[in-house]
């Protein structure tokens, strides 16, 4: 495989990232760029953590994960989808931090899910998985970075309605990945 074709494998794979990077920066009140690089580098992680362990446990368990990888997305982004929608509707200050390094741990992870599978692919193509661990990685935490700040500067104009936006974004994000898995 190409570096160029490993290159757009990663920009899809990063625009998950960048879209609840952008919902994300938009309600945080005092965008900070520590703000930016954590959320950067949450997504930057497991985004490259995720096809090297698809790439390991294909060759342990085959294509078990494969066949339910993309329940396991739907769920997780189903989850947080609703759970911001519900939280944008909350009144006062009690609604989750988009910083809580636990809703940060669900996003990444249900984001991240696609790339779970593209491990799983590409060990089945017989590719060396250290360099597109690292392509994908540094761009999804680029991009993640630059959609903090995308957010931080245009979320103003939806004001509320951007947290519920993030969730219809999640939930759609998820039924793609439903939708094709079935078509494919």
């Amino acid at each position: 495989m190409t570096t160029i074709a490993i290159i757009f494998i990663a920009l899809g794979l990063s625009m998950d990232a960048f879209a609840v990077s952008i919902s994300s920066g938009a309600v945080i009140k005092k965008l900070h760029v520590k703000h930016a690089f954590l959320i950067a580098g949450f997504f930057g992680v497991f985004q490259a953590v995720m096809p090297l362990l698809g790439w390991f446990l294909a060759n342990f368990v085959g294509n078990f994960l494969s066949d339910y990888g993309h329940w396991i997305a739907f769920g997780l982004l189903l989850f947080i989808g609703v759970k911001m929608i519900y939280e944008s509707k909350q009144i006062g200050d009690d609604k989750k931090d988009p910083l809580n390094l636990y809703m940060l741990f669900l996003m990444a992870v249900a984001t991240s899910i696609d790339a779970f599978a593209v491990g799983i692919t590409l060990s089945a193509l017989k590719v060396e998985i250290f360099m597109p661990v690292l392509i994908i990685g540094v761009i999804t935490f680029i991009f993640s970075f630059l959609g903090t700040y995308i957010g931080r500067l245009f979320g103003h104009i939806f004001e509320k309605n951007v947290e519920v936006a993030g969730g219809v974004i999640l939930i759609i994000i998820g039924l793609k990945i439903l939708i094709t898995h079935y078509i494919s």
